[in-house]
Parts: C-alpha cells; structure tokens; sequence
C-alpha cells in the first residue's frame, strides 16, 4: 500500500508541473497575443484597407480551425479560448477561416462602409447601383484575391448572358473570328425590348474594360457563351496588375476554374507562369483583346446602349464590364525633383539594378518585396523609407525576411521618414523621432522607387455612373445564423433517449429480472449481449464509437482526412455519443458488470456526460471573458482619449497629473488582470475595492493640490473603477475557463481509457464469448 501511495505522489506531482508549466506557456502566448493586437490597433491595423474576418464570440466554441487555416500569420489567434483577431489589416481576403468554421461565427467581410467613400456599391450580380448594365468585377470592387477575380468575372459573363438571346451559330462564329477583332454577327443577340426582327444588333453585347484576372475570365465565359464582345486594356497583352508585378513573384490564387480552361489547382503560381498561361489561353480561344486601348470615359447614351471612348475608337455595347482595377495610377509623392528620370513607381526585374544606392519608399508588402529583391542584388545599398513608426499591414512572411535583412544589414529602414527633396545624386529626408522632433538627412542616391500604392480610377468611375455613397451600400454581411448543430444533435439525443426507454419499457418482463432469472426467459436468446439482438446493439456502439472519435481527426486535419464539414462532425459527434450510450446500455442487457465491457460503458457514460455539460461552458465561459477583455480595451482607448483632451492647452502639471494617473490606474489593472499571479488575483477579489478606493482618494488630494479641475477627476474615476471591474472579471473567467480546460483534458483522458477498455472487452468477447450465457456486458 506504501508502495501504492508513493508512486502516486510522485506521479501526481509530475503531473501537477506540467499542467501549471503549461498553463504558464498559454498565459504567456496570450499575453503576447493581446500585447500584438494592442500594438495593431495603436498602429492603426485595426481598420483593414478592404477585407477583414468579423467573429461572432457567441457562436465560436473554440475549435481553432479559422486560425490553422487561415494563410497568414498573425491575423487570427486563440485567446481566452475562442479566435480573436489580432491583425486586421494582414488579411489579403482568403476567407479559408470562413469555409471551416463549423458554427458559422465568423465571416470575411469589407468594413467601414456606412464611413468610406472610395468602395464601388454594385449588387449581388455585381452591377453598378442605379446603373442597369454597368458591372464591376475584381479589384475594383475592393476584393484583393486572383481567385475572386476569376469568380466575379465569370458571374458577370452569365449574368450578361442571362439578359441576351442565344443565336446557335455563336460559339461557332467565335472560333472563327480573327484575334483581336470582335465579330458582328452571328453570336447572342440582346433581347433589349426592342422588335425580335433577326437583323444582327450592331451594338455588341458587352465590352470589358481591363485583361486582368476579371476581364479575362468573363471574356473566357463570354465565349463560351457566345457573346459578342471586346475587351480593351492600357497594356499590350494581358494580365493587368499581374503583369506589373516583380520578376518571379508568387501571386496567391487559391484553387479556382477558369472558364474554357479548367482548375487552377495550385495554392499559387509564379507572375511569368501565370502570364504565360493566359497567353496561351487567349491565342488558342482568339480572344478579341484590343492592347494600347486607355478608356477616357463610359457613357449611357439615348438609346440606352453604353459607349465606351478610348484614344483610337469609340465601341458601343448593351453592357460594361469595368474590371480596371483599383491602382489606376501610381500615387506620386509631389516633392521638388520627382519628375528625374531616376524616379520609377514599380520595380519588373530587380537584377537590373546593381552595385547602385536605392532609396525605396512605402510602407506595404509591394515596397517591402521590392527592397528585398533589391537588396540580394550584389553592391546595391539598399533603404527603405516609411512614415510611420512601424509595418503593420505587411504579410508576416515578408515581416520575417525583412528583420532579417535588416539584421543582417543588408537593409537600412528608416521609420518615421518622408522624402522631401530628389536630387540627380542624393535624396533628402525628414525624419521623426518617436519623441515627435523631427531632423534632416541627406542620403546618397542613384535610384528612388516609389510604391505608396495607386490613385483609384474614382474619376472615371463615376463620371459613368458609379455610385460611392455609403447610404447605397448593402448591409455588411455578417456570420450566418447557421448555429453550431448543438440544439438539433440535443433534440435528437433527446429523441434517441426516449426511445431507448420505450423500448426498455416494452420489454421490462426480462429487464426487470434479477440476472439469475433472465436465462430462462423466453427473450434471453434474442436479448443477452452475446447473440442476436444484444450482440448487434454491441457491434453498432463499437461502430458508434469509432465514427465519434473520427471527429478528432476530422478537426485536427490529420493525414488530409477532410471528409465532410468539420460543423457536420460536429454534430456527429453528439448524436453519434448519445446513440452509442443506448446501444451500450441495451448491449449489456441494463445491467453492466464489474468487467471491462461494464468498465468500458460507464466510462463512455462518463464521456458523454461531461461533454454534454461541459458544451455549454465551453462556449460560455470564454465568450465572458473575451467580452471583458473588450471591454477593459475599450476603457484604455477612452482612457487615452480623455488624457490627449486634457493635454490639448493644459497646463504643465495637468499634463503631469493626467500622465501619472494614467500610469497608476494602468498599473492597478495590470495586478488585477489575469496576466498577474493567481495569488494576486485572489487579492483582488478580498481587497480590490479597498485598493481602487486608496488610488482614487489619492488622486483627490493629488489633484487638489496641483489644482486640477474637478471634471478631470470624476471621469478618471469612473474610468478607473470600470475597468477595475473588467479587468477583475476577465481574470477570474480566464481562471474558470483554464479549470474547464482542466475538465476538457480529461474528457480526452476519458476517451483514451475509453478506447482500452473497448479493445479489452473486444479480446476477452473473442476469447471467452462461449462462455457469456448470462446477462451484462
């Protein structure tokens, strides 16, 4: 027994380190978590520059499937058990996070659209709002991805084609057309109202503006469908945005089909393999593509048809595609000597430049990939010029290659820097420090890139009708009601219950036998659990078994086991639980033993219990703490406000007194904040209101005698004791919620015995199953 005892100890010892080492590891991850976040929304990274994920906490249980899938790092992370995002600004609008998620709680959405200006309000088909005919496909609409693109050209291709009658002969006449000339006849014809008197329409059907991604695709879809149509681009051949980008760069596209050509099915492809397919692509469809085409304006004329105007001609057409893009034209910095010719705003081949001093100028992933490229170029000097303090809307990947060119100093960044003049050799800089002076430098220069980003074609598109008013905009779309499956796998266990009981009920002659009795009752052979009936009802729970623990796997993405929605699993894994529990039950003939099988059935008891009582909890309990921690954020921001305010023509000592009491109410907070000790935490709870009170009664006296005004002190008052309140509370749920992921664990713990036991019962029925003439498992 001594024995017993002390290897017990020693192992509960063993197992108590690890559980508080690794609850020290998670408390640390999510402080950093919550520290990056704080530091992105200081940055500004709060306000995505187009799409961004949306999380509905009461819907999330925590699963962390958004974060594994989504393709970059530092957007979404766990904290306080459920996804939270850390970085808006880094999503480039995969929506990945979205198709997994298995409760529909969180959805990719644009935001800020009741306050911008500059987004395009088109309706679900992608049509200009109060613009009949005039759409919008791919970047222009404020969605980034290729594969969105492709899918918003081709939506806009049906559409146009929903609206025409088909003339059999069209794709025909298509394949026939020489490249670069749109055929007049003998393709669908508009059905627009008029007289359906056979003679061909000399309107086309549709012009797209643009061979990007978009225009490429619905010109693809277009010929399919035999439209007549002509795309014009700026360029000589197509790709768009793609074209200009870097030699070798990788363009994301995710898995999509283009039209006419099939699956794209690679993650993403190289520019030049991207260019070349689409050459390819568009020589064997003959595509009309007019190059060199710059589109001057858009507009309805009296017969309701759109003429689109460039230099060289003008084209008529029922319908307008505008798939241009939002660059248009590269935004300049408007500083004496930009008009040199040493000034260029893209960078194509960066093995061009070497053994030359640049100057590169931005703040996003194209100038940080431009510095990059340049600075693996042998004898280049390489400088990297931002305004702010910080990148906080770059990828992660390149935020990591550029530390480590900086660190390896191949790389000079200078925060908080604006060009101020251009010289043939050298640029001059204005550089702010942190402490708000500001100092000139003057840096030798062979070569100045520019890449602040583009002016959109707003001009252009509203002259042809383009609305951007926000009023127009539809509601941002928010996480599906779709729920997590909880309620109906409840209701159906429920069911399954009462069934189970009626059937017991039913045939309580033999159940309610003492087990001595049960083997001359005329149903012992259809109901003992080695024959017939019983041993089936056996077989089903161990089949039931397996299927719930395939949940695990599905949710982990293990060996590319992705089979079915992980919200479908999820359901499973409830009703397949509670279905398994009857089966079990009647199995052992409503008499478990002291055997493995009995073993095995009251720990699948035990499994679904505490899942079904730990499910609610689990979403709970992190949603309260979350709610907290958005509430104490809310609290600093309304804090730093208050403080800026007060500053604004303060006087030097309320400018030191605002300073200080900020610093000892954040400090108050940070004690009673999870990211203190537990110990610290318990102090709050017994003698939190006697320290918040000492604080502010000594802020009184403080402001009294520097002579503060007594508004600056209720408010830091009422500041304080609210966020004194949530920062007490998101520390106590972070507490509960670590003692459910206690409960969690053995839940897991539960399982594995779970399964040894079955593997026991299943040797011992093969061995011994002769034997088993009585009742129980």
């Amino acid at each position: 027994m001594s024995w017993t005892v002390l290897i017990a100890l020693v192992l509960g010892s063993v197992a108590a380190l690890l559980v508080a080492l690794a609850r020290r590891h998670e408390l640390a991850r999510m402080a950093g978590t919550l520290a990056e976040r704080e530091r992105a929304e200081r940055e500004g990274a709060s306000k995505a520059q187009l799409q961004h994920p949306e999380i509905d906490l009461s819907r999330c249980v925590g699963c962390g499937a958004c974060v594994d899938a989504c393709p970059e790092d530092g957007v979404l992370a766990m904290l306080h058990g459920q996804a939270a995002v850390v970085n808006w600004a880094r999503c480039v609008g995969v929506a990945e996070c979205e198709r997994v998620c298995p409760t529909a709680a969180i959805v990719v959405t644009l935001g800020n659209l009741t306050e911008r200006d500059d987004v395009p309000a088109v309706s679900a088909e992608l049509e200009a709002v109060g613009q009949p005919g005039l759409f919008l496909a791919g970047e222009v609409t404020a969605h980034a991805l290729v594969k969105t693109a492709i899918e918003h050209g081709t939506r806009v291709a049906r559409a146009v084609a929903a609206r025409c009658s088909p003339v059999p002969a069209a794709a025909r006449a298509l394949e026939a057309a020489p490249r670069g000339v749109a055929t007049p006849t003998g393709h669908a014809r508009c059905d627009t109202g008029d007289s359906l008197d056979p003679v061909p329409d000399p309107v086309l059907d549709l012009v797209i503006v643009g061979a990007g991604p978009a225009g490429l695709a619905c010109a693809l879809e277009a010929s399919r469908l035999g439209l007549r149509f002509v795309v014009l681009d700026q360029a000589s051949g197509p790709g768009g945005t793609v074209a200009k980008y870097p030699r070798r760069k990788l363009v994301l596209t995710q898995p999509v089909d283009l039209p006419r050509f099939g699956r794209l099915d690679r993650p993403s492809y190289t520019k030049e393999e991207l260019l070349e397919l689409w050459e390819d692509i568009t020589a064997t469809h003959r595509l009309p593509i007019l190059g060199g085409r710059e589109v001057d304006a858009v507009a309805r004329g009296e017969d309701g048809a759109f003429a689109v105007r460039t230099q060289h001609e003008v084209h008529r057409a029922h319908h307008v595609c505008l798939a241009l893009g939002r660059r248009g034209t590269p935004r300049q910095l408007g500083v004496p000597g930009e008009e040199r010719t040493k000034v260029a705003y893209g960078l194509i081949d960066a093995q061009a430049y070497q053994g030359r001093r640049v100057l590169v100028v931005g703040g996003g992933d194209s100038a940080v990939e431009a510095a990059l490229a340049l600075a693996d170029q042998p004898g280049n000097a390489v400088t990297l010029s931002y305004r702010k303090h910080a990148f906080f809307r770059i990828r992660s990947k390149n935020e990591a290659r550029l530390q480590e060119a900086v660190a390896a100093g191949h790389i000079d960044v200078r925060f908080g820097s604006e060009v101020q003049r251009i010289e043939d050799d050298a640029v001059t800089l204005a550089v702010r420090s942190t402490d708000g002076s500001t100092h000139h430098e003057r840096l030798a220069n062979d070569d100045v890139f520019v890449l602040v980003g583009g002016n959109p074609p707003l001009p252009l598109l509203r002259a042809a009708g383009v609305s951007f008013d926000p009023a127009h905009h539809p509601p941002p779309r928010q996480p599906r009601a779709t729920g997590s499956g909880w309620p109906l796998a409840s209701l159906c266990g429920l069911l399954l219950a009462v069934v189970t009981l009626a059937f017991v009920l039913w045939h309580a002659d033999y159940y309610a036998l003492p087990m001595a009795a049960r083997p001359t009752h005329d149903k012992h052979a259809w109901l003992r659990p080695g024959r017939n009936l019983g041993l089936t009802l056996g077989i089903a729970s161990l089949l039931l078994v397996v299927v719930n623990l395939l949940y695990l796997l599905r949710r982990a993405g293990r060996a590319g086991f992705r089979f079915g929605s992980l919200r479908a699993w999820m359901t499973s894994h409830v009703l397949t639980g509670t279905l398994a529990l009857s089966c079990a039950l009647l199995h052992a003939a409503m008499a478990p033993r002291d055997t493995p099988g009995g073993h095995a059935f009251w720990a699948l008891a035990v499994l679904v219990v505490t899942g079904v009582v730990g499910r609610y909890f689990y979403a709970y309990v992190p949603r309260a703490a979350n709610g907290r921690e958005l509430e104490l954020a809310e609290v600093r921001r309304e804090f730093e406000g208050a403080q800026a305010a007060w500053q604004t023509g303060a006087s030097g000592a309320e400018a030191a007194f605002a300073a200080q009491a900020r610093r000892e109410v954040e400090a108050l907070l940070e004690r009673r904040h999870w990211r203190g000790s537990l110990p610290g935490r318990i102090a709050g709870l017994l003698f939190g209101q006697r320290d918040l009170a000492r604080l502010l009664a000594r802020l009184r006296v403080a402001a009294e005698a520097q002579d503060i005004p007594t508004g600056h002190v209720q408010q830091i008052a009422a500041l304080a004791r609210r966020g004194h309140r949530a920062a007490l509370a998101a520390g106590h749920f972070e507490d509960l919620r670590a003692l459910l992921a206690t409960w969690r664990f053995a839940h897991r713990w539960v399982a594995a015995l779970l399964v040894l036991l079955i593997l026991v019962h299943l040797v011992n029925a093969l061995v011994y199953g002769q034997m088993w003439d009585g009742g129980g498992t």
